[in-house]
This record gives structure tokens, C-alpha cells and sequence, in this order.
């Protein structure tokens, strides 16, 4: 469900439940989230919320994929190419690089353009200062304005 807008990107909210799928991919999200998808930048980020029943099943509390920007295909699609790269902050806090072996890999199988690396690995480093930091969108405070708006409209909120 789409939300809504800010300086940050579009944000959008996926029910706990909601089949999810990519090429070679399906999964069922394990609790709500919402995801931001950035007006330029080079990542995905969705967070998960920290209601403690509602969100218990949740795998993360933000994963931000590194990918190339975003291109809105209409009001309900959203195509990107995920570049393997991950930044990830843990439900405990621990924040971390995730799938860097995967992205030297087909980096050279695939032969990513020189400048397709560079902008992917500038923006995980980028991302993970960001993270680490708790700057905005990643924030926690952020996110979780959007999850209760995203609640409000799909269950009528806590």
C-alpha cells in the first residue's frame, strides 16, 4: 500500500502475511513493514517496528538493499536492480555489511560497469554510516511514523 511521501523517498506498507516475490525468490513477510524507496539514491530501505507483540516474528529492524534507483512503473510498481549488497541493524542493534562475497562474485560473472560498482559501493558505505548513526530515515522515529500510519489504515491502529 502506498502511504504517502517526504524528503526521504515514497513510502509503502506491506501487511504481515503479504507473499512476496522476485525472480528465483518467494517469501512471506514475517511482520509489517514499511519499505522507502528513495527519489534518486542508490538503496531500498524497509523497516520493521518494535510493538512487542506485533512485531515479534520480525527478522530485522532495517534492511536496506543496495540497489540502482528506483523507477516507478505507474502507482504500484517498482522496478530496481539489486546490486547483492545489504546493510542491516539487527533486532539486538548490531548493524552489518551483509552478501559482500555475492557482490564480488558477480560483480566479475556478470560484469558490473565501473560505474555501476562505484555508486553501489559508495552508497553501502554511505548507508552504513547512516545506519550506524541513526540519521534519518534511519532513525527508528522516522519509520515508525510511517508503520502507525500504515496501521491506521489497514487494522483501525493498536
Amino acid at each position: 500500500m502506498r502511504l504517502g511521501a517526504d524528503r526521504h523517498g515514497v513510502w509503502c506498507g506491506l501487511v504481515r502475511g503479504t507473499v512476496m516475490s522476485r525472480p528465483g525468490v518467494t517469501q512471506t513477510a514475517a511482520a509489517d513493514h514499511v519499505t522507502c524507496v528513495p527519489h534518486e539514491d542508490w538503496w531500498l530501505a524497509t523497516f520493521y517496528g518494535s510493538h512487542p507483540v506485533r512485531d515479534a516474528a520480525r527478522p530485522f529492524d532495517t534492511y536496506v538493499d543496495i540497489a540502482t534507483p528506483c523507477d516507478w512503473q505507474g502507482e504500484h510498481l517498482v522496478r530496481a536492480v539489486d546490486l547483492d549488497l545489504d546493510v542491516i541493524r539487527g533486532t539486538t542493534g548490531r548493524v552489518w555489511i551483509d552478501d559482500e562475497d555475492e557482490f564480488a562474485e558477480h560483480r566479475s560473472a556478470l560484469g558490473y560497469p565501473h560505474d555501476v560498482v562505484e555508486h553501489a559501493m559508495e552508497s553501502c558505505t554511505s548507508v552504513l554510516a547512516a545506519v550506524q548513526a541513526g540519521e534519518p530515515p534511519f532513525d527508528g522515529a522516522t519509520a515508525a511514523g510511517w508503520l502507525a500510519l500504515f496501521r491506521e489504515k489497514t487494522a483501525g491502529g493498536d
